[in-house]
């Protein structure tokens, strides 16, 4: 089913772009047998996959590095108070501010290399999943976890049986509206002291006028986005199948006919 959605919403794009195309001069807009005829012979040559994987990379680890530090944090948030009480404040204090403006600093400290852009994207995402997995564990209802240590529960067991599987849907989610976030913000990080990336080969194909190979690395970067959307989905349906076992239940009712 998701790969006809997909079909049908890379058809419905296509149109919309072949409206557009014959509106606006080729100069601004190729159309899009152009640009899907150039994307064929890009993906046969190692310079276009070079940039896809280099970018793949880092988008990735900077999904790992985001969760592997902040879902943890907002799990302790959410669950001691006292330390959510101390930190919290900071939390919602430097939330607002734009990352993205750090990044001279980060290349300064880290240099030029991929960690800088890595850490630059992880704390994009990481903050939303930070925020996100301590309002959930939050929001939970706390009899669950008396009711849980008065059956002898640890506090390790408490926050592996009670409070993870309370957290993790809602960090799923966050995480999967990070993987946008995260494809911005690879953009635009891409595009500043570095040679490689499907970032560096978008500007770089617009600074040589060459609109065709513009639009091959924005359909790349595309399919990237939606790899990584999909890998998510893939994870949250394994790690939280109660989550789906239960929306499915309900789909099963008599009378319910869904969406």
């Amino acid at each position: 089913m998701t790969v006809y959605r997909y079909l049908f919403t890379g058809v419905l794009l296509i149109l919309v772009w072949k409206g557009l195309s014959l509106v606006l001069s080729s100069t601004m807009l190729p159309s899009p047998e152009a640009a899907l005829m150039a994307f064929a012979e890009a993906i046969t040559t190692v310079e276009f996959w070079r940039h896809f994987l280099v970018s793949g990379y880092r988008v990735t680890c900077a999904m790992a590095l985001a969760w592997i530090l902040a879902f943890p944090a907002g799990l302790v948030l959410g669950f001691h108070r006292k330390t959510d009480t101390l930190l919290s404040p900071f939390v919602f204090l430097t939330y607002p501010i734009p990352k993205i403006v750090f990044l001279p600093i980060f290349l300064v400290i880290f240099g030029l290399g991929d960690f800088s852009k890595i850490f630059m994207i992880a704390l994009i995402i990481g903050y939303q999943i930070l925020v996100t997995t301590r309002d959930s564990v939050l929001g939970l209802d706390r009899e669950y976890i008396d009711a849980f240590k008065s059956l002898g529960g640890t506090v390790v067991q408490t926050l592996q049986h009670v409070v993870v599987p309370a957290a993790l849907p809602q960090a799923f989610t966050s995480l999967r509206i990070g993987t946008g976030t995260g494809i911005a913000v690879l953009f635009f990080v891409e595009s500043v002291a570095t040679a490689q990336g499907l970032g560096f080969f978008i500007m770089d194909s617009w600074g040589r006028f060459d609109n065709n190979l513009m639009f091959v690395g924005i359909i790349g970067m595309s399919l990237l986005g939606v790899c990584l959307y999909e890998i998510v989905n893939y994870l949250e349906r394994h790690l939280c199948a109660w989550k789906f076992l239960k929306t499915a239940r309900i789909d099963e009712r008599p009378g319910h006919h869904g969406l």
